[in-house]
């Protein structure tokens, strides 16, 4: 194929640019008016109790691409992680295009479609590692590289303007226990053949140095499971298969069976077993067997690391969970990073844990840990061996990215572009830019239903939250007249402020005047009145409603 004078390639991430999750980038190419697209990731964040409350599920707008949904080719993901594609199953019924994955994440991607009630509707297509896939003007390349995953994927996208190579989330680790190595090789010919762009993640471009290996992490973690003595429970990141495989084998050589807690540890094993991995996992025994056996010959396998309301872990600390209990001489190894925003809820697990008498192993003191993304030094060699004649810095927070920007630079990548979500990005020979701006909005899993942020529930929320609700209700005779008492409900509001109010909505009352005043009118000054009391007793402005009923 060959790029006409009018073709376009453009780049428009609607997640994951400017912050860490929720990846979703979209490719298009042609004329402005007729562009063809494809979809590399459909991630997720998830809702935090404090900016998002009710909120389980966050995910891009694409709204965009819905209004030109016949032109979207298809997904491709790169790799398994839900910031990567967590959102295929409730964005699919928008786009309605197949969707493209190797074996181990495909599987995963068909758990979900399932879940759904999609999976007989999804055009699902498992593609081989290494595999190539031709869609419209886009030829695409699967490069193995390596992550805190199996099978991901760095994508070489061919086009008559230039190829792309977009990294999705890797590090490099010379031996990841499980899956290939980065293949450095396929790097380099990309880099001999001339890349347009590397549009590359950003995730740890703070930090110097590599992001380490997982084999001396197996190695420091069946060496500290060695000095317990009590129950072990050991958390990570469910998708970190090679992890699993540690702690399993760290267990067993210690003479303890593995219990896996928490569903997302039982899926991702079952994943992994389907499609070839985790071959000689240790047996595992069920969580109420494991309740019968002397402390010291039993080890938890626990979601949770993160500090999620309802994953295992929380619920073991408060002492909900169905089977299993910890206590006094137990420990708990933390074999995890603390995502960015979820300080507060992991120390809060970890001073559950401890009131508990659980000894709390983690990162901050114990080698149990490496990241899956790259550091300083790997991605000076990831531009070593692509030299992109522009970089895109995505999947990171602005400081991350704007970080990695300075790096491409003091690599003598010609041209380096920080982007945010809903900038259109024109991938040119001679130089990218924004060539326009589209609405870059999120859509909230508000328990079974799909809500836009905009809709203003989380804040609704928060202000409840915050300050409390006051409804009143009057009532009105034919003429407009007060005809009863006013009926109070009071959510959330300090005893001594109920007073204040009722005083004050009961004045405003005695000075309405029917034959001057509407509804409305009553209505707005009995809510001013009963908030503004509570402001004057309080020092808050509770949210205040009041309804009128006519008799």
């Amino acid at each position: 194929m060959v790029a006409s004078r009018d073709d376009e390639l453009v780049l428009l991430p609607l997640g994951g640019a400017g912050e860490i999750g929720m990846n979703f980038n979209a490719y298009g190419y042609g004329p402005p008016e007729a562009r063809q697209w494809i979809v590399v990731d459909c991630g997720v964040l998830f809702g935090r109790e404090a900016s998002t409350p009710g909120v389980d599920v966050i995910m891009p707008d694409i709204s965009y691409l819905a209004e030109r949904r016949e032109d979207v080719l298809a997904i491709v993901a790169t790799h398994a992680h839900e910031d990567h594609i967590g959102a295929i199953h409730y964005l699919w019924p928008v786009l309605r295009c197949p969707v493209y994955a190797t074996p181990f994440t495909a599987k995963l991607i068909e758990g979900k479609l399932e879940e759904a009630g999609l999976k007989e509707r999804v055009r699902l297509h498992s593609v081989p590692l290494h595999g190539k896939l031709k869609l419209g003007p886009f030829e695409i390349d699967f490069v193995s590289i390596t992550h805190s995953i199996p099978e991901p994927n760095a994508l070489a996208i061919r086009t008559p303007l230039g190829v792309v190579v977009h990294t999705g989330d890797w590090k490099l680790d010379p031996e990841p226990l499980i899956g290939e190595i980065t293949d450095s090789n396929a790097l380099q010919k990309l880099g001999d053949e001339g890349v347009l762009a590397l549009v590359c993640d950003s995730t740890n471009a703070l930090v110097a140095g590599e992001s380490g290996s997982e084999a001396t992490v197996r190695r420091a973690l069946t060496d500290l499971i060695g000095t317990l003595k009590g129950r072990v429970a050991v958390t990570a990141f469910a998708s970190n298969v090679a992890r699993l495989d540690t702690v399993a084998k760290a267990a067993h050589a210690h003479g303890r069976e593995i219990a896996l807690v928490g569903r997302a540890m039982h899926k991702v094993v079952e994943a992994a077993r389907a499609t070839g991995y985790l071959a000689d996992f240790p047996r595992t025994v069920d969580e109420e067997e494991a309740a019968e056996l002397p402390p010291h010959r039993v080890l938890y396998l626990c979601t949770g690391s993160q500090g999620e309301t309802r994953a295992a872990l929380t619920r073991i600390a408060a002492g909900e969970h169905q089977n299993v209990s910890l206590g006094p001489g137990d420990s708990v190894i933390f074999s995890s990073r603390i995502i960015p925003g979820n300080e507060l809820a992991i120390h809060a697990l970890h001073n559950k844990l401890a009131g508990l008498g659980v000894e709390v192993l983690s990162a901050e003191d114990h080698f149990v840990h490496v990241s899956g993304h790259p550091a300083r030094d790997e991605l000076a060699q990831m531009y070593r061996w692509t030299r992109p004649r522009i970089a895109v810095p995505v999947h990171g927070e602005l400081r991350h990215m704007s970080a990695h920007a300075r790096l491409a630079r003091s690599l003598q990548v010609p041209q380096a572009v920080t982007i945010e979500n809903g900038h259109m990005l024109r991938l040119a020979p001679g130089r990218a830019q924004v060539v326009d701006e589209t609405p870059a909005g999120r859509v909230h899993l508000d328990g079974l239903v799909l809500v836009s942020e905009g809709a203003g529930l989380s804040r609704a929320r928060r202000s409840l939250s915050f300050a409390g609700m006051i409804a009143i209700t009057l009532v009105l005779d034919g003429k407009g007249r007060v005809a009863a008492d006013p009926a109070f409900v009071m959510e959330g509001i300090p005893e001594p402020v109920h007073a204040a109010v009722r005083d004050a909505v009961e004045g405003t009352i005695r000075r309405h005047n029917a034959k001057r005043g509407d509804e409305e009118k009553l209505r707005e000054t009995v809510r001013r009145a009963a908030r503004g009391a509570a402001e004057d007793a309080w020092g808050k402005k509770p949210v205040t409603r009041v309804e009128v009923v006519w008799v």
